[in-house]
């Protein structure tokens, strides 16, 4: 049976503690949903989690699973730090953080989710752009990240075409990745 891991921050989490299945009440539910009884489904996302407390338990939580594929939603605490806590996470700390997320996961199929705040990009379109060359190059070739509205897959999903390498100008997503929110 294939697994799929959802790791990331609240977005992901959703009170998935709180929750008997351990899925939350956001788009991983959802997914969970429609992908029924055909796959393990698996949240993995931890409340106020910057990329670097992913990359910590990343063995653990997203590896040990064996997954087949693996989708990353993470980066808007990173920027939120730096205005709660005084704690800067730098471009190079961010991407050094998210290549080693997606190196160990050679071979699994992965899909890359952005913060639906613009204020991610304080971290900077550069990293964006590293971001869809890296999974472009290793995973998905032609892959770009969807804003959603007219004629898009959503917020967060993977369309193959062109690579931009610019940040979305428009976010569609409910607050927290669940419906009606």
């Amino acid at each position: 049976m294939n697994t799929i891991v959802f790791a990331g921050d609240s977005i992901t989490d959703c009170d998935r503690r709180e929750d008997p299945a351990g899925l939350g009440d956001g788009y991983v539910r959802l997914l969970a949903d429609k992908v029924g009884g055909a796959a393990r489904v698996l949240n993995r996302g931890i409340s106020g989690n910057s990329s670097r407390d992913l990359r910590d338990r990343w063995e653990s939580d997203v590896l040990a699973e064996r997954p087949t594929l693996v989708s990353v939603l993470v980066g808007i605490n990173d920027t939120w730090r730096r205005y709660d806590s005084g704690a800067v996470t730098t471009a190079a700390e961010f991407e050094a953080n998210y290549r080693a997320l997606l190196e160990p996961l050679a071979g699994v199929r992965i899909v890359l989710i952005e913060s639906w705040s613009s204020s991610v990009w304080v971290i900077g379109a550069a990293v964006f752009a590293m971001l869809i060359r890296l999974s472009s190059s290793a995973h998905a070739p032609g892959a770009r990240p969807c804003s959603g509205g007219a004629g898009g897959a959503g917020p967060g999903y993977i369309q193959r075409s062109e690579t931009s390498g610019r940040a979305p100008t428009r976010h569609s997503a409910p607050q927290c990745g669940r419906p009606g929110r």
